[in-house]
């Protein structure tokens, strides 16, 4: 019995051939794509459509897969439903490639009925046209099906989205399915930017320096990624990738979406962020639950429908953003915190970066749930779509820094104890810059048990030292380090060296 159960004939056989079902309507041009879309479009002051969701974040606490979920015969009637669905309605079928790495590239099918034209538009602009090889990841996604569920089949690299018309949810069918293969061989998945970084040195050589970002949606991912850190020429940076990435055993770090990136907009600032504002602004752009006036008006500041506001944004409209997708090495990798008891960065060994690996330390943000918006989280490798057990994952992490010599800090875009100390876009800007530079000088501090900055050029550590701003500050570390220790427990795979290494 496979992980779909008996089986007439294997899963995705039973779908249509898109090439001959009379149903389906197959690889239609972005151009036909906005045509069929129409309808549900208004169409913004910038010439760009904007569409407007019932559902406007990922079903997470609706989603299942058959390696970590005991699977009912419900569950299997729900993939039943999706499949035998694809006879009966009239569908689009897009074929997109993730990835451009030899060994990290997947062909995927994404079949969604007609009259939701605008998710298989919106989709079809992140990734890349296929070559026509045969697909090997599948998605089904009927959003009037009268129960909301999404059902993974990792293994067979099939996702049914029932009752939903969020777009991520195809976009992250495909992404998890990405970081579970990648782990399948010898790698790690990551939910991470990645950037090429050229700074002269404090020798005034010229370096390249691969950095990666690991955080949660709405932490500052996206906008570091995307910075070109005020750098000019013969100095640079350049984003590879916004949003998944697969960690290679050799140490390099593949690409997942090669034409777009999938931003949220709330809040968009064209001053701080001016080359995500320029291509959200941008014809091109594809706007998703953004309050927008009958005259086509933008309010990239107002919660009309919800903060999960989006747009699908193309590279090729990004200044900062590379050609190439893939980075030749990982050279340093910045979990991002939103915990008010970090520092605005602090240095971490290989087992203190596991640790901050499996903490995963952020705020709940709406495109998980937006009921709990704003509230303290923890998520391993700020990544909620791992599949498999996750304490393995943290090892996996652990074993490939290690043997890659990778360097680990934690970097928090937030605010410091009481709010006392805002950290904005230019204080982090600034420290990845130096510390693609190698010139922040460090010091251990014994009162915080972490490696802090003692200097960085264009920053006044002292104002960002963190118990000046914490009330008690020896007693919420103390709280804190044995709630994290509480949560590592419960990772039974976990190395006994990484558990011990709380910080």
């Amino acid at each position: 019995m496979s992980e779909t159960g008996m089986e007439s004939r294997p899963l995705v056989r039973q779908l249509p051939d898109p090439a001959t079902a009379p149903n389906v309507r197959y690889d239609p041009s972005l151009e036909e794509l906005r045509e069929l879309a129409a309808p549900d479009e208004t169409t913004t002051e910038f010439g760009s459509p904007s569409y407007v969701s019932e559902f406007r974040s990922r079903s997470a606490d609706r989603t299942k897969n058959a390696v970590d979920d005991e699977f009912t015969d419900r569950d299997h009637e729900l993939i039943d439903e999706a499949v035998d669905s694809t006879d009966d309605i009239e569908l689009l079928c897009v074929d997109r490639l993730m990835g451009r790495h030899p060994e990290a590239s997947f062909c995927c099918r994404l079949f969604v009925p007609v009259e939701h034209a605008r998710i298989a538009y919106a989709w079809a602009k992140l990734f890349e046209p296929s070559d026509g090889r045969d697909p090997d990841l599948y998605t089904v996604q009927l959003p009037d099906h009268d129960e909301t569920a999404i059902r993974v089949l990792p293994d067979t690299g099939f996702t049914a989205v029932l009752g939903s018309d969020y777009t991520g949810e195809a976009k992250k069918s495909f992404l998890r399915l990405f970081m579970y293969r990648i782990k399948q061989q010898g790698g790690l998945g990551l939910h991470a930017g990645s950037k090429r970084v050229r700074v002269r040195d404090a020798d005034g050589d010229l370096r390249t320096v691969g950095q990666v970002f690991m955080g949660l949606s709405a932490t500052g991912k996206s906008t570091l990624t995307s910075h070109g850190c005020w750098l000019e020429e013969p100095e640079g940076a350049s984003m590879l990738q916004d949003d998944v990435c697969g960690l290679l055993s050799d140490g390099s770090v593949a690409g997942s979406e090669g034409e777009g990136l999938f931003i949220k907009t709330i809040g968009l600032d064209k001053d701080e962020q001016p080359e995500l504002y320029a291509a959200a602004t941008d014809e091109s752009a594809i706007l998703e639950n953004v309050a927008v006036d009958d005259d086509g008006t933008v309010r990239f500041d107002e919660e009309r429908y919800t903060s999960n506001s989006r747009a699908i944004i193309q590279r090729d409209e990004l200044e900062s953003a590379d050609e190439e997708i893939d980075l030749g090495s990982m050279d340093q990798v910045f979990f991002i915190t939103r915990n008010p008891l970090m520092p605005p960065v602090a240095k971490l060994d290989e087992e203190q970066a596991a640790v901050a690996f499996m903490l995963g330390e952020s705020i709940q943000t709406s495109a998980g749930d937006p009921s709990r918006a704003g509230e303290s989280i923890r998520v391993v490798g700020t990544n909620p779509f791992i599949i498999g057990p996750e304490g393995e994952e943290g090892n996996i992490f652990h074993e490939l820094i290690d043997i890659l010599d990778v360097d680990c800090y934690v970097i928090n875009t937030g605010y410091l104890g009481d709010r006392s100390a805002d950290i904005g876009v230019t204080e982090s800007v600034t420290i990845l810059t130096e510390a693609a530079r190698g010139t922040i000088e460090w010091t251990h501090d014994e009162r915080m048990g972490l490696t802090i900055p003692d200097s960085i050029p264009g920053l006044d550590v002292d104002d960002y030292y963190v118990p000046d701003h914490v009330d008690d500050y020896d007693a919420a570390l103390a709280d804190l380090r044995t709630d994290r220790r509480e949560y590592l427990a419960q990772f039974d795979e976990l190395r006994e060296e990484i558990t011990d290494a709380v910080y």
